[in-house]
């Protein structure tokens, strides 16, 4: 699955923000995201979480036989793995080009910088040597892997412990943690990857770049420093072009970063190594808070319960007392009652309100009436108990009008309707009206 690739409008929007000093988390240019390192029950294992970016390293270790051209030396052999729980673009079962890419960075990081001591992982010369084994899974993948990675790995070496072992003659023996205690690593330093990013052709520089920033970036410069400010290496990516000054710039800023780093991972191992001494909780399952655990957990209010009978009591003092009456059930109608100051019950006057709607229907009969009267012109005349009314229709071009006659005679009926379009046409010839005989 390929990544999704950034819109227009989110890339102007980060190159905008980058030129202004400023980042989507809040941090200055040269700050680190905050780096938590929590230890797993078995000696080598640990999680090193770089803000989102999570990374587990797990150490082993096996008694193999050692390289001819050099055979008194251990060998240390690093794996990086990018899952597709990390992030769904990640391929499983193929190397990409940035697996390799970081693979080998951590191998000059690490191995080739000399900061464990392969020669004493020998056990018989030639024949016997202990191959220490790295493996980093990421978890998730927020950005900078290559520096979460080195974190994790050499916090996972200085973490481990390998069985002791004893030589007589051409027999190796080797030890359970129980029969004897496990002997760590020799580590001579702690060589940290950290990672710049540049915009605009090295304009602008950030530290510690996330997942959408190095999706914009120019290029990419990662310096492996120790505390001692020896540099163990240094790539850069990106095909920008560097300065001398730009250069030694970053290498001061990774030596204050690295430095800040290291006693930070002294400082875990310490711990650790007390709660483990003193018998206390240690793993995985004690590192992590209770609010990730359970997500619903309401944080805890403190409350103050040193006066509460003195608060009750003034609460008690201002409040009304209550009533003493007793109210009685009213009857209103047979079958029903009320107690206290309710809304009085309309079951008993269905009847008086059939009637008011009737009463109402007939007095909106009245004005449709006189509404029609003022349209049309009608003249009602004489309205009484007569039903056998004749209805007289008008000849009128203009309207057809209904006229309602009372009379029982006959009478001949001149309908007189001239229209507002007349009086304001006089132009328009009149229409001559002509006089019908109503038919009995």
């Amino acid at each position: 699955m390929k990544e999704t690739p950034l819109s227009n409008c989110e890339r102007r929007f980060l190159l905008r923000a980058i030129e202004e000093k400023k980042r989507l988390d809040g941090r200055q240019t040269y700050d680190y995201r905050n780096i938590k390192i929590s230890f797993g029950t078995d000696y080598g294992c640990c999680i090193v979480e770089l803000g989102k970016t999570r990374v587990l390293g797990q150490v082993s270790c096996e008694l193999v036989s050692p390289k001819l051209n050099r055979a008194t030396e251990g060998i240390l052999f690093f794996n990086l793995e990018l899952s597709q729980m990390a992030a769904p673009a990640f391929e499983p079962g193929r190397q990409s080009d940035l697996l390799v890419k970081l693979n080998r960075l951590l191998e000059r990081c690490l191995r080739n910088s000399k900061c464990i001591d392969t020669e004493s992982l020998c056990v018989v010369a030639g024949e016997k040597v202990w191959q220490i084994r790295v493996d980093l899974h990421l978890l998730n993948h927020d950005g900078n892997i290559i520096d979460a990675a080195s974190i994790a790995a050499i916090v996972a070496l200085s973490h481990f412990r390998r069985p002791d072992v004893s030589v007589q003659g051409d027999e190796v023996t080797l030890y359970t943690h129980e029969e004897r205690d496990p002997v760590p690593l020799s580590i001579h330093h702690m060589p940290i990857c950290v990672s710049f990013a540049f915009f605009q052709q090295g304009t602008y520089l950030l530290v510690d770049p996330n997942e959408r920033e190095e999706r914009v970036m120019d290029g990419l410069l990662v310096i492996a420093m120790n505390k001692h400010r020896e540099i163990c290496t240094i790539q850069s990516s990106g095909g920008i072009m560097l300065l001398k000054d730009q250069v030694l710039r970053c290498s001061k800023i990774a030596g204050v970063k690295v430095a800040e780093i290291t006693e930070l991972i002294q400082k875990a191992l310490e711990n650790d190594q007390k709660v483990r001494k003193e018998g206390g909780k240690f793993g995985f399952a004690e590192s992590i808070a209770n609010q990730r655990i359970t997500a619903f957990k309401m944080e805890k209010a403190p409350v103050d319960t040193s006066d509460v009978e003195e608060k009750a009591e003034e609460i008690i003092a201002e409040a009304e007392p209550p009533s003493e009456v007793v109210s009685k059930p009213v009857l209103w109608t047979p079958g029903t009652a009320q107690i206290g100051e309710g809304i009085e019950n309309s079951w008993g006057d269905l009847e008086d309100s059939g009637k008011e709607d009737e009463d109402e229907g007939g007095s909106d009969d009245a004005i449709m009436l006189d509404s029609i009267k003022m349209d049309t012109g009608l003249e009602v005349s004489g309205i009484g108990s007569q039903e056998d009314a004749p209805i007289v229709l008008s000849d009128s071009e203009e309207e057809e009008i209904i006229i309602l006659e009372p009379d029982k005679n006959l009478k001949k009926i001149r309908t007189q309707t001239i229209s507002a379009k007349q009086e304001k046409a006089p132009t328009k010839k009149p229409v001559k009206k002509r006089k019908k005989r109503a038919v009995n």
